[in-house]
């Protein structure tokens, strides 16, 4: 039987430069309730570790399985503009300082709460407290730059920052800004990183209805939902079963053999084993950074760029992303992956692999004796990095990283890998005693580098500290003219790839596997599966 054809569903730059997605074109949904459970199988291994809280968690998936509950005040289309949602409108200052939404005065949480403008305060209050420990949420919601939120009126409400804030809209149509109840926040908020029934409590359209960690989350329908994107109401099936399943073989199987109706996380190894003519597989790639090795240069042998290039030259990233990846994920050239606005594509084919050159740059830099097992020496050290992994590793990211270092062995770089536990990672991560480490980030607005790249960055892993990068990026978040933004971050992109700061290797997909059941599927942005429109045929 031949394997299973991949729809690919992939953003396309609107004329404003802003990512449009080309939905799943399925049969229209159920008018009537008709009841049913649909069983969603995920990855989802870390987030029995504190990640149920999308505020708080810089994981992905907390924010895919907790959009069930969390509702935002804004949703974005397709072609990145922005339509009402818990907001019935907006008004934004000509100087992108203050935002005032006028919310609906018809929206209740799932535990009596009304949705005003008192919770809009309370949630964004929370999220940028610093007792809070957001990261990504905080930064979201502009962090330094927030200066607060003011309830105008029961339903309205502006949000004020001490600069211009373009990405404003953006990140508040996220679930990371998304909103518990009121009364949650004021009883459990030290509970929601944990999570459960009568804890993760929102406006969304599930209700969190049972949780056993490290294995599933029940979700059944809210109905009395009347306010989803485009005025949806309550989804027409009855029960949202998550299972938990790390290992994609096993989510792989179960949605073959018809135990599961959605699989997420699928590899590119394991499509073209769905040849159950029953199964749809729908493959988005995420706007973002691409995955990426992030090089420390204020801890080792990063610190000299002619090194930080030659590890970069070194790597055949064309062969391996192929190799592994079936040509389902392309490489990638740019700090901004292919499918997020402002990307560079004069970048492609700019830096490709050279052991020639690595070979010289190494040279320059001294590294020109060698040891016994062939690892080049200077001074009488070795060169050699530590790339720590954050566990688990996927079999995929395992193979790459072996390709990896055989390609800088074969030019006398050493690399040693630790894939360690969270806390142990933490350990290593926060003092940042480590040469090396790796993943991707997804993002539709190119702010998110300024997390990456910028000095005060909460994720600046290669620990980049100049003041022109900072200047970019502090002007890039204040501009609200996207053309001008996109030069910014044109700018930003074409130094990384001669300072080498971040070394980006592909930019993955969402991989969805869809039973013949499940009717009306569509995905956000990010290649989420969204189910306001879903019904069980």
């Amino acid at each position: 039987m031949p394997a299973t054809p991949v729809r690919r569903l992939l953003p396309f730059a609107a004329l404003a430069a802003a990512t449009a997605l080309v939905l799943t074109a399925c049969a229209g949904p159920s008018t009537e309730s008709d009841g049913g459970e649909l069983v969603w199988s995920i990855e989802g291994a870390n987030l029995s570790a504190g990640h149920m809280d999308p505020q708080v968690s810089q994981l992905d998936v907390s924010g895919m399985v907790q959009r069930a509950v969390l509702d935002s005040l804004v949703f974005q289309e397709d072609d990145g503009t922005f339509s009402p949602w818990l907001a019935k409108s907006w008004d934004v200052s000509p100087d992108s300082t203050e935002y005032t939404f006028t919310l609906r005065d018809d929206v209740t949480f799932t535990d009596g709460e009304s949705f005003d403008a008192e919770a809009v305060k309370a949630n964004f209050d929370r999220i940028v407290d610093p007792e809070t420990a957001s990261a990504q949420a905080a930064s979201m919601l502009g962090a330094d730059f927030y200066a607060g939120t003011e309830v105008v009126d029961d339903h309205t409400v502006k949000v004020s920052f001490t600069q211009p804030y373009a990405p404003f809209l953006q990140a508040a149509s996220t679930p990371q800004l998304g909103f518990y109840s009121p009364a949650v926040l004021a009883e459990s908020a030290d509970k929601l990183k944990a999570g459960g029934p009568d804890v993760t409590v929102g406006t969304g359209p599930f209700v969190l209805t049972e949780y056993t960690a490290d294995q599933e989350i029940v979700y059944t329908r809210n109905d009395d939902y009347a306010w989803g994107p485009h005025e949806t109401k309550a989804p027409a099936f009855e029960t949202l079963r998550v299972q938990i399943q790390p290992e994609a073989s096993v989510r792989t199987g179960v949605i073959e053999s018809g135990e599961a109706d959605l699989a997420s996380n699928i590899p590119p190894n394991q499509v073209a084993g769905l040849d159950d003519a029953g199964v749809t597989v729908d493959s988005v790639e995420y706007p973002g950074l691409p995955y990426s090795l992030y090089l420390n240069e204020k801890y080792g042998v990063f610190a000299d760029e002619k090194v930080r290039q030659a590890f970069a030259r070194g790597i055949d990233v064309d062969a391996a992303v192929e190799e592994i990846y079936f040509g389902q994920f392309p490489r990638a050239w740019s700090v901004l992956g292919s499918t997020t606005p402002g990307y560079d594509a004069s970048l492609e084919d700019s830096w490709p692999f050279d052991q020639d050159a690595a070979n010289a740059l190494l040279d320059e830099a001294g590294w020109t004796e060698r040891d016994a097992d062939g690892i080049r020496m200077k001074d009488g050290e070795r060169l050699s990095v530590r790339w720590i992994a954050w566990t688990p590793v996927p079999d995929d990211r395992a193979a790459l990283a072996n390709a990896i270092q055989s390609d800088l062995k074969a030019i006398g770089f050493e690399v040693q890998r630790e894939e360690l536990e969270p806390g142990a990672y933490n350990a290593q991560y926060e003092p940042k005693t480590f040469d090396l480490t790796d993943w991707g980030f997804s993002g539709v607005d190119a702010d998110f580098l300024r997390a990456h790249l910028h000095t005060d960055g909460f994720q600046n892993a290669s620990q980049v500290s100049d003041p022109e990068i900072d200047a970019l990026l502090e002007e890039a978040v204040a501009s609200s003219d996207q053309d001008a933004r996109n030069e910014l971050y044109t700018q930003l992109q074409e130094w990384n790839a001669e300072y080498t700061a971040i070394v980006p290797l592909y930019s993955p997909s969402a991989i969805t596997a869809v039973g013949e059941r499940v009717q009306g599927l569509d995905y956000d942005l990010y290649g989420r599966p969204l189910f306001y429109d879903v019904s069980l045929g």
